[in-house]
């Protein structure tokens, strides 16, 4: 195996790099969780084998899950179906415990917002896709915004799942035509609404975990590349940041999607006495293969635009998280180790 180390001294922090070859699905975790996001269900899904072969307790799709956009629910759910129905994922969901969000193309529509007409029949097919029971209280609420704490043998999580569409307001068209969007004047349009924002609050405050998984269907950090972003509302960015760093919430991590390729992108939040890193793992069947560079002020790393799913694996004791872009064949595409 070909084993490279680069390690990056960031403020007071050290990561490390390694750039490999090669995986061994043996390690000394406590605990692993895989997501992934950007999966065609009419195109076959190489990776089914490689995730279960990592033995995750937790998959978190990442949105995206399937591309339908239509308004037409009986065309959704057999779309939705077709997934169901791939033995590597029937796999996976009799191994795994399965959590998600959505994104525009199984919302419904490319670059779908509040104005959706069909959002809150489509969040009932969503839903009978996660096999929510019908008494679930996401049967009664707007939007698919979810959170669940898991205890492991030496620790816990706070799993966070965002919906980053059902409130989501207006884009700006940008006026410079090589980018899609440009961010909002500050302060104008949301990305969660008023409710959903009150619950994250209350999640990240009230969180006795080790660690707290935020789960967002678009990039968090990544903010000049002109399509979907937080960083179209960079007041909502502003927000998510002071209120990780005013909850006390233990250890944020964010995970994101949408975009066709992967990379790790890391802030210094001041005050905040480590660095918050937000994983991009995208896509499953399809990338942006003709990828050749795009602005990006907090990538760590490099960008892999290969089909690929995210790993991360704990370790509580050294309070240790090893976070890896896999692809076919178990192929570790980049990983980075953050000492918490």
């Amino acid at each position: 195996m070909h084993l490279v180390l680069r390690h990056f001294i960031i403020g007071l922090y050290v990561i490390t790099i390694i750039s490999c070859k090669q995986d061994t699905t043996k390690n000394d975790s406590d605990f692993s969780i895989a997501f992934g996001s950007c999966n065609r269900q009419n195109v076959q899904n190489n990776l089914w084998d490689d995730i279960i072969a990592q033995n995750p307790k937790v998959w978190i799709w990442g949105g995206d899950n399937i591309y339908a956009d239509t308004d037409d629910m009986e065309k959704l759910n057999a779309e939705y179906q077709i997934l169901l129905q791939d033995e590597g994922y029937k796999a996976l969901k009799n191994s795994t415990k399965i959590l998600g969000t959505w994104d525009d193309h199984d919302y419904g529509i490319n670059d779908g917002g509040e104005h959706f007409a069909a959002k809150k029949e489509s969040q009932q097919v969503f839903l009978d896709f996660f096999d929510v029971p019908n008494n679930d209280n996401r049967r009664k609420q707007e939007g698919v915004y979810y959170a669940e704490t898991i205890k492991a043998e030496n620790g816990s999580f706070k799993i966070i799942i965002l919906d980053t569409r059902y409130f989501r307001t207006d884009l700006t068209i940008s006026e410079d035509n090589t980018r899609r969007f440009q961010p909002n004047k500050y302060g104008e349009g949301t990305i969660l609404g008023p409710e959903q924002w009150q619950w994250l609050e209350q999640e990240l405050k009230t969180s006795q975990a080790d660690f707290n998984i935020i789960m967002s269907s678009i990039q968090f950090l990544s903010n000049q590349h002109g399509f979907e972003t937080w960083g179209n509302f960079p007041h909502e960015v502003d927000r998510l940041k002071q209120l990780i760093l005013n909850s006390k919430a233990k250890r944020v991590i964010i995970l994101s999607g949408d975009r066709h390729l992967s990379e790790f992108s890391k802030d210094t939040i001041p005050g905040l006495d480590y660095p918050l890193i937000d994983f991009t793992s995208s896509g499953l069947t399809h990338v942006y293969s003709s990828f050749k560079n795009e602005p990006n002020p907090y990538r760590f790393g490099k960008v892999v635009p290969k089909i690929s799913f995210g790993l991360l694996e704990f370790n509580f004791k050294s309070k240790e998280v090893t976070m890896k872009m896999i692809g076919d064949g178990n192929e570790i595409q980049q990983q980075i180790i953050q000492q918490y």
